[in-house]
């Protein structure tokens, strides 16, 4: 038997689909593998999605994909099975946030201090973007996704994830050479 450790990060695609299988039949030790492969993409994925909420979502984003171990058909990786339910939660968070929200409330800047670290630029612009093209801008250009896939993890048709993706790209481009200027 092989360490659970030296699974961690080096588990291929089938022995995803394999695991997953184990964990819909009841099995914790092979959900707990998924996870531990998984978990910081997820977590990655949805800081910058969400900042300060990321945690709690990433850990219901778990959560529920214990929940629906069963409902995972190895269609497609089970990363972009976990991002996609991770991308639904965030929206719910959202939408939730916003019926909470007075009539005309806005979102104030996050405060962070002027940096020349460009990191910081590029997570300053990305913050900028809506969140559908941000999720976008990080599932195709961050997360190495093909637009199929990140077309089946946001649930949009191909060709509106490419015309949100290119939207993104231009408007990082552009806020990217103001935050230089």
């Amino acid at each position: 038997m092989v360490h659970p450790a030296a699974w961690r990060g080096a588990l291929s695609e089938e022995e995803d689909r394999l695991l997953a299988r184990r964990a819909a039949a009841g099995d914790v030790a092979a959900f707990t593998l998924l996870v531990q492969k998984h978990e910081r993409q997820v977590r990655a994925f949805l800081a910058r999605l969400a900042g300060h909420e990321a945690e709690d979502l990433a850990q219901e984003a778990f959560v529920k994909a214990w929940r629906m171990a069963g409902h995972y058909r190895g269609e497609g990786s089970y990363a972009g099975w976990l991002l996609r339910i991770a991308w639904r939660l965030f929206l719910d968070a959202r939408r939730a946030r916003r019926r909470m929200e007075p009539i005309g409330a806005e979102i104030g800047d996050e405060g962070v201090d002027a940096a020349p670290d460009c990191r910081i630029d590029v997570d300053r612009a990305l913050a900028k973007l809506e969140p559908r093209e941000r999720a976008a801008a990080l599932l195709c250009l961050g997360e190495g996704y093909s637009h199929g896939e990140a077309a089946a993890i946001m649930g949009l048709p191909l060709g509106t994830l490419k015309s949100i993706v290119a939207r993104a790209k231009a408007q990082l481009g552009a806020l990217l050479s103001l935050e230089t200027n």
